[in-house]
């Protein structure tokens, strides 16, 4: 009884893979994507063209799970093709960060089940192989840290050409942790990690400096640097605030870099303005801590990048 009910189990679990995986290609079909056409070189394709691979035992994904795990680049807009099972990480002297979301791929596979077996046997005939699909889940290198070198994906890799030197320069002095990738900018306290898209994906290169340039403002708010309040959740007064704070901090950093500041969340101004009309304080208190958040970033400078932005502004203030 135990053994028959193990194997409808594992006939609907079967069955239901199948199911999942045709039911998710039907839907990028009826959405007009084929999924083995990829939009490479395009904004959405972040990853550079090419098979899917194991980033472990360099070892190609093939079949369905290609189209998978292109799928979830492409959705996704991880910077690389390199794959990871959870142990694997782990076994590489890594880990997948909390909170990350894996990608189920299938390992197919034929099996001579026991009485198949003893059919065969006792008919002489030939024992049928039973198609199988195991079902396991991997995450991209991107998912990660704390991977060798040889493994990880470089922080500052896509359009590295594109990125100016001297914002290049102060983030890697900053020590935080950086990465270009997906198709979203933000900072997450719990990870102290700030990610933002490559500037591939805006429409002017120096849009990605200006959002780089906020998200690391949030970024000095963490406990081990400026410890600010950093605990608003969307639609708070506290995340308003923190946003102004962050919004002030990266035009007071694109104004020492001479990069021409703009406003990024438009549609922050009317919670912006809730919390200017209720506390008349608001907005000293946030330009203050604004100055400290970009003061803290450009004291990271290094030397000559520094002094060269000093000499530059005391030419400016004298020909003022």
């Amino acid at each position: 009884m135990s053994s028959h009910s193990d194997r409808a189990r594992a006939g609907a679990d079967r069955t239901n893979l199948y199911d999942d995986i045709t039911n998710k290609i039907i839907s990028q079909l009826e959405a007009g994507h084929f999924p083995w056409v990829q939009p490479w070189g395009s904004a959405a394709a972040k990853a550079p063209l090419s098979l899917p691979k194991n980033a472990s035992t360099g070892r190609a994904y093939s079949g369905i799970n290609v189209l998978i795990l292109w799928g979830a680049v492409i959705e996704r807009g991880y910077p690389t093709q390199s794959w990871l099972t959870f142990r694997q990480a782990v076994s590489l002297g890594g880990n997948v960060r909390k909170g990350e979301r894996g990608i189920t791929v299938v390992y197919a596979d034929r099996f001579v089940p026991g009485e198949e077996r003893n059919r065969a046997e006792e008919t002489g005939g030939d024992a049928r192989a039973v198609p199988f699909l195991k079902r396991f889940t991997v995450f991209n290198t991107e998912q990660c840290e704390d991977l060798p070198d040889a493994i990880a994906v470089s922080p500052l890799s896509p359009g590295l050409e594109l990125i100016e030197p001297r914002v290049r320069a102060l983030i890697e002095a900053t020590g935080i942790k950086f990465h270009i990738g997906g198709s979203k900018a933000f900072y997450s306290p719990s990870h102290d990690r700030v990610q933002v898209p490559p500037p591939q994906a805006f429409f002017e290169p120096i849009d990605w400096h200006r959002t780089a340039l906020h998200e690391l403002g949030h970024a000095t708010g963490h406990r081990s640097r400026l410890a600010r309040d950093l605990s608003g959740t969307f639609g708070t007064r506290r995340y308003a605030f923190e946003e102004l704070v962050a919004e002030i901090s990266a035009a007071f950093s694109c104004a020492s870099l001479s990069i021409v500041p703009t406003v990024r969340h438009a549609d922050y101004i009317g919670s912006w303005l809730e919390v200017l009309r209720e506390d008349n304080r608001a907005i000293v208190r946030a330009a203050s801590r604004a100055s400290k958040a970009a003061d803290w970033l450009l004291g990271h400078l290094p030397d000559e990048t520094a002094l060269s932005i000093a000499k530059d502004l005391g030419n400016d203030r004298r020909a003022a």
